[in-house]
């Protein structure tokens, strides 16, 4: 097969895992809410997991075959691509302002884990213990969300979340089951055409993680941050990309290290942890000293995604 058709096959299970990422997002929190389930809980873990869904199954395949660089890759240039791309384009929209507390803890949470997680790296891999403590922190971080937000269920609003259906209970666990079946084949799909693309281009496996795959599988978020964005819905915009960030640093390399421990060239740690640290306090900056995100800050991140880009095939 040529480059030009894995390419083809790529978009296709972008497309494929796109939508049944968003079907099986709105099935779970359809699905949690007839349920009973407190709607702060649906907010934070139901929709901040499904955000993530893409790249959580995407790295772990990756990892069950042996391409833990794809893995690895997909998790940080996901998280650069949510903030440098996903973010700037939803601040250039409409300038976001920074409401409720949830938007804070969430950017504290994902502060203080991008802060803490390199000293896993200095070793130059990433073992099973390491991604074991990932797991872990993930697991206290979301109890103290949870547990925080749960005394302030008023500031999770209506507009966040899915509404429940009015579906019979059987067609909505036959969507879910369906939907999920769909994004591990389409994610199955995504990881074989990206390795053998790699292969052929000569160009490592980590490299089609951070560019090709991280975008893709960031991408379905954007037209979302987009029409939040138009709509006023600064919180949706900020929680979900947080969430994500948080999510794929944690869940996304925590279970692709579980699965199969990652030796990591020096570059990762300095270039691509580097920038996406650095991004993340520019963020965190912005919240702390302007209370918003405003169009210039998203001008300087949008430029400094083709720029990084541009650098991964420059700085081996």
């Amino acid at each position: 097969m040529s480059i030009l058709l894995h390419l083809a096959v790529i978009l296709l299970c972008f497309l494929i895992l796109a939508w049944s990422a968003d079907r099986f997002v709105a099935a779970a929190g359809n699905l949690a809410l007839r349920l009973g389930m407190a709607p702060v809980l649906v907010g934070l873990v139901i929709i901040g997991f499904g955000t993530s869904a893409p790249e959580i199954l995407v790295s772990g395949l990756a990892a069950l075959g042996g391409n833990t660089g794809l893995a690895i890759g997909n998790a940080l240039g996901s998280n650069v691509a949510n903030i440098a791309l996903i973010l700037s384009c939803a601040a250039l929209v409409a300038p976001l302002l920074v409401e409720g507390r949830e938007v804070r803890r969430e950017l504290t949470a994902l502060f203080i884990t991008t802060a803490l997680a390199p000293l896993l790296l200095l070793d130059g891999g990433l073992g099973r213990i390491d991604g074991l403590i990932l797991l872990m922190a993930l697991g206290l971080v979301m109890v103290w969300l949870v547990r925080a937000s749960l005394r302030e269920p008023a500031a999770i609003h209506d507009d966040d979340l899915p509404e429940p259906s009015p579906a019979p209970l059987a067609r909505t666990l036959a969507w879910g089951v369906g939907s999920l079946l769909l994004l591990l084949a389409s994610a199955q799909g995504l990881v074989w055409s990206a390795v053998t693309l790699a292969t052929l281009a000569g160009v490592s496996d980590l490299i089609i993680g951070l560019t090709i795959v991280a975008l893709g599988t960031s991408l379905p978020e954007l037209a979302t941050a987009i029409a939040a964005a138009r709509r006023r819905l600064y919180s949706m915009v900020l929680g979900n990309i947080l969430g994500s960030n948080l999510f794929n640093l944690l869940a996304v390399m925590g279970i692709a290290a579980m699965i199969r421990p990652a030796e990591l060239p020096a570059a990762v740690l300095y270039r691509d942890y580097g920038l996406m640290a650095a991004l993340t306090l520019t963020v965190t900056l912005a919240v702390v000293f302007r209370n918003r995100i405003g169009r210039p800050l998203a001008v300087v991140l949008l430029v400094s995604y083709p720029l990084y880009q541009l650098a991964l095939f420059t700085w081996r």
